[in-house]
């Protein structure tokens, strides 16, 4: 009957001590929320993933958590018991009791290591969900109006966003994962050992006056003094942490540019300057970890100190008890045993100061992202509208970021009949007139009309995506099953038959293919795509000049309906198209007339 009566004790414990758990969670909740900026940061990234109406499962998930975290307390307060009985039964010479004791361990151990399994799954699971629900919102958000792009404009640019989607969220969902499941345990914990050295605790005599159950105050009064002493010695990790992350970043893009542009740091051999760069950004790494390592030094041997004498210090105090036989060797022993379970649990935040310094940083970093993000999506764009087959600019003003003017008041409409050929010396807006017309330059004025249906931008350097090359060919379009276009025709009318037997073919096509071969691929999507306008930024600018002609009057043939505009200084190009757009460069200066 003996265990029943325990396991209906064990399981009142456990519910008092969740309803407990749940009120006072709400309540620092609520408080951190309200009253901390960090708290605020963290509600702002994951309020959505836990309201009921997007879905239970993450609550039902954070319950099951919370209750096996109080099992694992409780199960930690029966062992505290057993030290007592089995220490008890050694000094008694109770064989049969010692036996007994030997056989409830081996009934708690085994609760204890399929609980604690149990619980790591489901916390592991936990993380992952949070996890790629965190990824997918904020590379929607990310992608979405986008904000990738115009917040290239921002002054306050989110530096490294790759790393900030892909390492900060992944820290982020399993530190706070690791943080709140220390915290519950740390804080019932810390009720449930009170209790019991609270029932061990003599008085104790302090200049005079006798202090009752002196063992609790004392171990209170320590962790607090030596919980903001640690904290002061550890509050600069938080800054270096943060450097940390970013310096680190910055290293690491600096080596993909490396990459990214290998052949022409080849051409001018570049190496030595490429070297002195790669070396500078890594002597800040590197001069900021030896400064963590310094500061972790003096945080962690302040902590090791700490904690080595929190170990005879409860012996110290309970020796003279002992002694004169007011305690039994059980009784000493676990008031050592609640002692340090007492001083870790109250040293929670000591303990786990230089990992909450990450922490931190990793949620400045994430909500600064945020914050960008946001900044980005709110920013104004020229105003548009879609009108059959129309392309127009009426009153169009394009600036810099400055407010300069680029170009002031434009008005035109660009027929099929007459493409149009944009020019004008350097900086003077040709590529911006662009982005004002696609969409995503934000900075001017006037109204854009364009076709209802697709319009395809070809840059100077076309953007091939990693995959085959038949999806670089289809890009921005997805190649289905039912795709019905003839690719291997689309290469050959390009210009790029040789390349034929390699459609399927995965590679990272970029590297492989000429700047020429890209821009005649780029040509080979407008003819899949079937635009209604379609934009060219120094499309041929890597082709000959019999190239140049060929894909121009492919296009001309295979797209006679398109409304067409050009940007580019060779007079070549005159010949494919019936206007021309001069820009002067000079306060907004600009001129239209028939080729």
């Amino acid at each position: 009957m003996e265990w029943k009566v325990a396991l209906i004790e064990s399981g009142m414990w456990l519910l008092k001590a969740y309803v407990l758990t749940l009120l006072v969670g709400v309540f620092i909740t609520w408080g951190l929320v309200r009253f901390t900026r960090w708290g605020n940061q963290f509600w702002r990234l994951t309020a959505a993933y836990f309201s009921p109406r997007r879905s239970w499962k993450p609550i039902a998930g954070l319950a099951l958590i919370l209750l096996l975290t109080l099992a694992a307390v409780r199960v930690d307060v029966l062992f505290s018991n057993w030290y007592n009985t089995m220490y008890s039964a050694l000094q008694k010479l109770d064989e049969a009791g010692f036996w007994a004791a030997m056989l409830l361990f081996a009934v708690l151990a085994t609760v204890h290591v399929v609980r604690s399994l149990f619980d790591f799954y489901v916390e592991q699971a936990f993380v992952v969900h949070w996890r790629e629900w965190l990824n997918e919102r904020m590379l929607v958000r990310w992608m979405e109006h986008q904000a990738y792009y115009r917040s290239l404009s921002l002054s306050h640019l989110a530096d490294n966003p790759d790393q900030r989607i892909q390492q900060d969220i992944t820290s982020f969902a399993q530190t706070s994962m690791t943080l709140a499941v220390g915290l519950i345990n740390s804080l019932v914990s810390t009720i449930a050992f009170t209790a019991i050295l609270w029932s061990l605790s003599g008085p104790m005599t302090v200049l005079g006056y006798q202090i009752p159950r002196a063992m609790v105050f004392l171990v209170f009064i320590y962790v607090f003094v030596a919980t903001i002493l640690a904290i002061w010695i550890g509050k600069p990790l938080i800054n270096l942490n943060f450097l940390n992350e970013k310096l680190n970043a910055d290293y690491r893009y600096a080596l993909v540019r490396v990459r990214e542009y290998a052949e022409s740091i080849a051409f001018y051999r570049g190496e030595r300057v490429e070297g002195g760069t790669l070396r500078g950004v890594f002597r800040q790494v590197i001069g900021n970890a030896w400064d963590i390592i310094y500061r972790s030094l003096k945080f962690l041997g302040f902590n090791f100190v700490v904690t080595q004498t929190a170990v005879v210090f409860p012996f110290i105090i309970q020796a003279v008890r002992f002694f004169t036989k007011q305690i039994s060797l059980g009784d000493l022993i676990q008031t050592a045993q609640a002692f340090g379970q007492l001083q870790t649990n109250l040293s929670f935040f000591r303990n786990i100061y230089d990992s909450f310094a990450t922490y931190r940083a990793t949620l400045v970093r994430l909500s600064g992202f945020d914050d960008t993000i946001d900044a980005a999506r709110a920013m104004t764009l020229p105003s548009s509208r879609q009108d059959g087959q129309r392309l127009a600019l009426l009153g169009v003003t394009v600036c810099r970021p400055d407010g300069q003017a680029l170009l002031k008041d434009v008005n035109l409409e660009v027929s099929s009949e007459q493409p149009l050929l944009v020019r004008g010396p350097s900086g003077s807006g040709k590529t911006t007139l662009l982005r004002m017309i696609a969409g995503i330059w934000p900075y001017g004025s006037g109204e854009i009309v364009r076709p209802q249906t697709a319009s395809l931008f070809l840059a100077q350097k076309p953007y091939l995506p990693l995959g085959t090359l038949r999806q670089a060919l289809h890009y921005p379009l997805p190649v289905t099953d039912d795709t019905t276009v003839d690719d291997q025709k689309i290469l050959q009318l390009v210009q790029l038959g040789q390349l034929r037997d390699q459609l399927d073919v995965h590679d990272d096509w970029s590297r492989i293919l000429s700047l020429g071969e890209q821009q005649r691929l780029a040509f080979g999507r407008l003819l899949i795509t079937h635009p209604s306008a379609a934009f060219l930024d120094e499309a041929t600018s890597a082709m000959d000049e019999g190239l140049e002609d060929a894909m121009y009057r492919l296009l001309r043939e295979q797209l006679p309906g398109a409304r067409i505009v050009s940007v580019g200084h060779r007079s070549s190009l005159r010949r494919h198209h019936g206007m021309e757009l001069v820009l002067t460069g000079v306060d907004g200066g600009w001129s239209l007339s028939p080729i």
